[in-house]
């Protein structure tokens, strides 16, 4: 089992620690900015996002650097206790996702969701290409025909005196 390990933040201007379980970021100790001097100035936050549930998030204050540790690992063992190795994996995979995708955009590529696709999703469920034209009509009257068939289709107020 991983241990808790701490990595100071490369923020210059501010004392900040993150907090890591292995390879996955699970919280942080820090000074709070802009604080008056009468209140605590120090604080922690426990928890990680996938992997938790809003309700499961802890965080707090101390006076000092070692009650802020001490509270941050009082916190870290509730939260444990409720944790499995999946809810970890689930953090580490939308890291992955991440930066795959910042990796796209640094070479210029574009995300498959933003590239324009003339693929489309008939009534019946079939795929077709929409610019090849043979495929367009045929696809689209047949398929259209038997969706209708299965699908009953409600007579218009003309129909129903036409038919009447």
């Amino acid at each position: 089992m991983p241990q808790l390990t701490r990595r100071r933040s490369d923020n210059p201007h501010q004392e900040t620690w993150h907090v890591y379980y292995g390879d996955v970021h699970v919280g942080t100790i820090g000074q709070r900015a802009g604080v008056p001097v009468d209140v605590d100035p120090w604080q922690w936050s426990c928890g990680l996002h996938p992997g938790c549930e809003p309700g499961e998030y802890q965080n707090g204050t101390a006076p000092d650097f070692f009650t802020t540790r001490r509270k941050f690992e009082i916190a870290w063992c509730e939260l444990t206790a409720t944790k499995t190795e999946a809810d970890f994996q689930e953090w580490r995979d939308q890291r992955d996702r991440t930066a795959r995708k910042y990796a796209m955009w640094a070479r210029g590529e574009k995300l498959p969701s933003q590239i324009p696709s003339s693929m489309m999703r008939c009534a019946c469920g079939v795929r077709f290409d929409s610019n090849v034209l043979p495929q367009n009509l045929i696809s689209s009257a047949a398929h259209l025909r038997r969706a209708s068939r299965r699908t009953p289709m409600v007579n218009t107020h003309a129909e129903a005196e036409a038919e009447a």
